[in-house]
């Protein structure tokens, strides 16, 4: 309960406009709830299983800057909402996650996106000091970068779920857990009070900080 109650209180003030719980209010009576959260999200973990409610996303699309035309589409990025009950659960089970990869030495040593202590700035720095290590030995570096464009919204369902199997020991109700989230996922497009039909989502993963955390552990190449 302590847990989940720390989680509440470090949730950023903000929520989505069809969220029936705003933040704020869940914040200032999370000791009067905090028991029945932790049963609700104790009984997700045990069973394996996800309340289709908690994987429903909301688009809203916002103008990237103030002069682009109104009437293109790519004028537009999408910023996905989902319920401050998910993207709760999300955490709980990104911060276990997280702490059994590190405990267990399983996430990539020079992975520096999505873990405490590492940054882009930790990443340049590595690539700095072998750059100038190479030219200090007598050698020519060369460096090569690669973009992929939209890689989180392309993540495979079935590789993610494999990876968490075979290079993650993710068994049981564990990797239930996991494939149940993803499976159903869907979403609609929301434009102040009209609303796009629900629209099934068959790659890709929730555009939040948790499962960007998670995809981008569990999807890394090995370096």
């Amino acid at each position: 309960m302590d847990e989940v109650t720390a989680a509440v209180r470090a949730l950023p003030d903000k929520s989505c406009a069809l969220d029936p719980l705003p933040t704020a209010q869940l914040k200032a009576v999370v000791d009067i709830i905090a028991t029945f959260l932790t049963e609700l999200f104790n009984r997700s973990l045990v069973s394996g299983f996800v309340p289709e409610v908690f994987k429903v996303a909301y688009i809203t699309p916002l103008l990237k800057k103030s002069d682009m035309d109104l009437a293109d589409v790519r004028s537009y990025r999408q910023l996905s909402n989902l319920s401050v009950m998910s993207k709760l659960l999300e955490r709980l089970v990104v911060r276990q996650l997280l702490d059994y990869l590190n405990k267990s030495s399983l996430l990539p040593r020079l992975q520096s996106a999505y873990r405490v202590g590492h940054s882009t700035e930790t990443a340049v720095l590595k690539v700095l000091s072998d750059i100038l290590l190479t030219i200090d030995s007598g050698d020519l570096p060369a460096l090569v970068l690669l973009d992929l464009s939209a890689a989180f919204d392309t993540v495979d369902h079935d590789i993610l779920i494999r990876r968490l199997k075979t290079s993650y020991g993710l068994s049981g109700m564990v990797l239930q857990w996991f494939q149940t989230y993803l499976v159903g996922q869907s979403q609609c497009i929301r434009i102040g009070l009209s609303a796009s039909l629900l629209t099934l989502i068959v790659c890709g993963v929730p555009q939040g900080p948790p499962f960007l955390a998670l995809s981008c552990s569990c999807c890394a190449l090995p370096t």
